[in-house]
């Protein structure tokens, strides 16, 4: 584990770096005009990037300072209990998040490897063969078997073993060097491999159980959607050693949770009644790119189902939650998470408590970086001295009881690190998808690449109530914090030159704000408008002209 000492001094430095770049950007804008847009801009964006990395960094040293010294596994919280659970899925994402952490030079990759190396080889020693290869949802690494968890002691979670894969899985793809790494890769396969996703079929073709004993058998519950347990169908088709068969994963699509449902005003393909709790679109999708993947019920696509789910989710909060609640533009987004009196909950539309958790519209930052963005700058903001400490923001807040949960849970900060970084870099998105192994699963369960009308389908427009109904308002974007520009997806049917140009929406005999050109291919592209435009949030109107005079418009409000 990297020193407190070495830590200390890279943050302090970083710190330091930004505010004498601020400095600058300052000076050299106020010698170009005295009202520069530049200098205001490029400081707003450098701090953007600058909390945003931040957040991360904070959320990883869950992991990386406060994890099980036995393990090296993340523990689920600090509860206070005279054991503490090591939480399976929640060191998925642990994993997951050393990854980024050496891609950002928070750690270095040799002190990676060493902590990946003394999880897997814990993992294999605590595995036992009657398990199949599955994982308990906690684990009391001391006595070196499952911590009780509802159902008893030996059951094994066939959900919370998916998550760990997933992220053991991006480790080897990420961590592909000699030396130590190729005996890292070895000991992540044999773990890989030993899961026996066709063992938790029963043999039945209709599903996979949540849940086995080895004492007790199958417990009764399957998985079926639409919830945050599509990873587990992939991984078990992508398996080299137990495949389960495609029969197996229509049980998945069956039900009333995978239907098309119009949800706070957004039109939603495959959820359930409400929208359900964020982490149904996060969890699975720290690997899998929603960008890539549409099946038989989600033809749009997992990208505009997670954009629509967040904004519905968000929509309940702002307009639909009891006004007690005080929920804002600024503190929205329901998911599982602590609540009062020491108890826990998968917060949605249809069970609201009145509990706000921060990871809910954080790791929602890839379907909507602007709200996200809102709710933490509040956080780091008005609310810092309330919820921010040192590992982040802590798990839940109630405006409303003046509460905020004393505890850091890994299954929700850790996906804050992931799904920031996948908005970012695209990263574990990257890693994932290229594995040979998981393509194969996506073929098998016959996932397809979105092909959607020419126009801006993925560009959503936020809805705004209007009585009992609702009317259009505008894609409202921010530029990406890497890259400096706005960054609005569109779709071509064609090879060819598409004209764009960006007005005022107030004042459309003006001058255009833009105008300019773009060689697009067949799909999806993406329209950089230049990274000097103010953001001031007016509206705006983006029309895209096609080579054969077809035109598109998008309203747009840009910040």
């Amino acid at each position: 584990m990297a020193p407190f000492s070495r830590l200390w001094r890279s943050n302090f430095a970083s710190f330091i770096r930004l505010y004498l770049g601020w400095a600058l950007v300052a000076f050299f804008g106020l010698i170009a005009s005295p009202n520069s847009i530049w200098a205001q801009t490029d400081e707003a964006l450098a701090k953007d990037r600058w909390l945003l990395t931040e957040t991360q960094r904070q959320a990883f040293l869950y992991f990386w300072e406060a994890a099980d010294p036995i393990s090296g596994l993340a523990f689920e919280a600090d509860f206070g209990w005279e054991v503490k659970p090591v939480a399976v899925g929640g060191s998925g994402f642990g994993v997951a998040s050393l990854v980024v952490a050496v891609d950002r030079g928070w750690i270095e990759r040799d002190e990676a490897v060493a902590r990946l190396l003394k999880i897997t080889g814990f993992l294999l020693a605590f595995s036992r063969p009657e398990w199949r290869g599955g994982f308990p949802h906690w684990i009391n690494s001391a006595a070196m078997e499952p911590f009780d968890f509802e159902n008893g002691k030996d059951v094994i979670d066939t959900v919370e073993t998916a998550l760990l894969i997933q992220g053991l899985l991006i480790a080897r793809q990420y961590f592909n060097g000699p030396g130590a790494e190729v005996l890292l890769r070895r000991q992540i396969t044999e773990i890989w491999e030993k899961v026996d996703w066709n063992f938790f079929t029963d043999g039945q073709e209709s599903g996979i159980f949540w849940h086995w004993s080895p004492t007790r058998g199958f417990l009764g519950l399957k998985i079926k959607g639409y919830n945050e347990a599509l990873i587990t169908y992939v991984l078990a088709a992508a398996s080299p050693t137990h495949p389960i068969s495609q029969k197996t994963y229509q049980f998945w699509l069956t039900g009333p949770n995978y239907r098309t449902r119009r949800v706070f005003g957004y039109q939603i393909q495959g959820t359930q009644y409400g929208g359900g709790p964020l982490f149904t679109s996060q969890y699975s999708f720290v690997g899998l790119n929603p960008w890539e993947l549409a099946d038989q019920k989600v033809t749009e696509g997992y990208y505009i189902r997670g954009v629509k789910q967040t904004l519905s989710n968000r929509e309940y909060c702002l307009n639909y939650a009891p006004p007690s609640y005080r929920y804002s533009e600024k503190l929205w987004g329901l998911t599982a998470s602590q609540t009062m009196n020491s108890g826990y909950a998968a917060s949605s539309p249809t069970e609201d408590q009145g509990v706000i958790a921060p990871t809910a519209a954080l790791s929602a930052m890839p379907y909507a970086p602007q709200y996200a963005m809102e709710v933490l700058q509040n956080l780091n903001g008005r609310l810092k001295d309330k919820i921010w400490s040192w590992f982040g923001p802590r798990d839940a807040i109630s405006v409303k009881n003046d509460w905020v949960s004393p505890h850091y849970l890994a299954i929700d900060q850790l996906p804050i690190v992931l799904m920031i970084e996948n908005y970012r870099s695209g990263l574990l998105w990257r890693l994932f998808m290229g594995d040979k192994e998981i393509q194969t699963g996506l073929q098998r369960l016959e996932f397809f690449a979105p092909k959607l009308k020419e126009g801006f389908p993925e560009a959503i427009v936020t809805l705004i109530k209007s009585g009992q109904n609702y009317k259009n308002g505008a894609h409202e974007i921010r530029r990406h914090p890497d890259k400096g520009q706005y960054l609005i997806p569109f779709w071509s049917e064609r090879n060819g030159e598409f004209r764009f140009v960006l007005s005022d929406a107030e004042y459309l005999d003006g001058p255009p704000l833009a105008d300019l050109t773009f060689l697009a291919k067949p799909g999806r592209n993406f329209l950089a408008l230049p990274d000097r435009r103010p953001g001031d949030g007016r509206l705006t109107s983006l029309t895209m002209t096609a080579p054969d005079g077809q035109t598109y418009t998008l309203p747009l409000r840009l910040y």
